[in-house]
């Protein structure tokens, strides 16, 4: 810094700038010459600046420094906009709406068992998959007369488990309890909640305060503890109407949910939805007013939807060629799987959702230079040749690597 500089106080190094437009940093190339620049003018502008030189990498040093600051600053600035924000300042806007960050759920798998008939399997009674996970039933399982009873089954281990079709046996002896499968792959388990799922949570939420509308009674229920999942919709009308497959009663109420305890779910559903409406569902259960003024509380009973697990397929093509590796089949099941679930930054797939096969061409194309698509299809059969799969109200879409298939052409 030269001495008229000492004396007023300026710099050569460009200043950032925090305006209407956000927090600007200057480039790192600028910020070192302004560096040099001052150290040049304090030793009477008579120094070598090379970098090179004692005094360069005293230049860089200084301006990584600045560099990181900016960094830090920078990231502090964007951590104030929901859009942006990540990590432990995404946790600190959702206390903002009394919101925590979701832990990781476990994978559950409808199974049917079958042995003697009367047979009474207990609940946290135990199988395994393939690769060894364990699962426990979620509830008491009594075999009917002809020896069967369907029931699900909860991964004993939280995350993305991901359980194939066909792939338990019976992990604990239960007389009478001979043989246990699974006809359709698992709801596979969510790891913990990701940036972009917490921010699409939190702007649903922002209705959890009103009472009667559809966003209100999904943010509650999706506020359940254990919920992966819901889909709400209602048929205002005197006459019975089909929405996304799913026949709805007149004046009725229809909540699709995945995860979570039936009487929580149920007492959610109360507490939000409108008076006198009807409800659409496979589940009943009844639960008491939770209101304080009640000697003896009222109860009610409440009607919602228990999803069917749905196994979504999809056929990847390339075009086959010496740079092809050969893992080309796990990589791709992997790729595809993780866009499935929303581990890239994307949307999960979700209860009535639409699915497009133009969802995994980024996943597939990330693998290399040797990932050339030709076509990616998906559907619910063993070949699909849609570009689009639609999920009705009460499906939730399932994949895992027996579903995804791999084309060389």
């Amino acid at each position: 810094m030269s001495a008229s500089n000492t004396a007023t106080g300026t710099t050569s190094v460009p200043a950032p700038v925090l305006d209407a437009t956000g927090f600007i940093m200057p480039e790192e190339a600028d910020m070192l010459t302004g560096v040099l620049a001052d150290i040049n003018a304090a030793f009477g502008n008579t120094l070598n600046t090379d970098l090179s030189t004692p005094q360069g990498q005293l230049a860089m040093s200084l301006t990584a420094i600045l560099g990181d600051a900016y960094d830090q600053f920078l990231a502090l600035a964007n951590g104030v906009d929901p859009a942006r924000a990540e990590g432990r300042m995404q946790d600190a806007i959702g206390r903002i709406y009394f919101m925590s960050r979701l832990p990781a759920s476990p994978t559950t798998v409808t199974c049917i068992c079958t042995g003697a008939a009367g047979t009474v399997i207990p609940q946290g009674a135990l199988i395994k998959d393939q690769s060894g996970n364990s699962y426990t039933a979620d509830n008491i399982l009594t075999l009917d007369a002809t020896g069967t009873a369907q029931g699900t089954f909860t991964c004993t281990s939280a995350g993305e488990v991901v359980c194939p079709a066909g792939s338990v046996t019976i992990s604990q002896s239960v007389a009478g309890w001979s043989a246990v499968s699974n006809p359709t792959a698992g709801v596979t388990g969510r790891a913990v909640e990701s940036r972009t799922a917490f921010e699409a949570r939190r702007k649903t939420s922002v209705a959890v305060n009103a009472i009667g509308p559809l966003d209100a009674i999904s943010a509650a229920v999706q506020a359940v503890s254990g919920v992966t999942d819901a889909y709400v919709t209602d048929n205002s009308t005197a006459e019975s109407i089909t929405v996304n497959g799913v026949p709805l009663a007149p004046h009725s109420l229809y909540v699709c949910v995945n995860g979570g305890a039936d009487a929580d779910i149920a007492l959610a559903i109360l507490r939000k939805k409108p008076p006198a409406c009807a409800y659409s569902g496979n589940t009943t259960v009844t639960v008491a007013d939770p209101s304080s003024s009640y000697a003896t509380p009222p109860s009610y009973t409440v009607s919602f939807q228990r999803p069917t697990p749905t196994p979504v397929y999809v056929t990847v093509r390339l075009a086959s060629s010496a740079a092809v590796p050969s893992t080309v089949t796990t990589d791709i099941q992997a790729a595809v799987q993780s866009a499935f679930l929303g581990d890239d930054g994307g949307t999960r797939a979700r209860i009535g959702s639409t699915l497009y096969a133009s969802r995994f061409y980024a996943a597939v194309a990330a693998l290399g230079a040797w990932a050339q698509i030709t076509e990616i299809t998906v559907g619910t059969s063993a070949n699909p040749t849609g570009f689009t799969v639609q999920m009705q109200a009460d499906q939730i879409p399932t994949l895992d690597a027996s579903t995804i298939s791999v084309e060389l052409v």
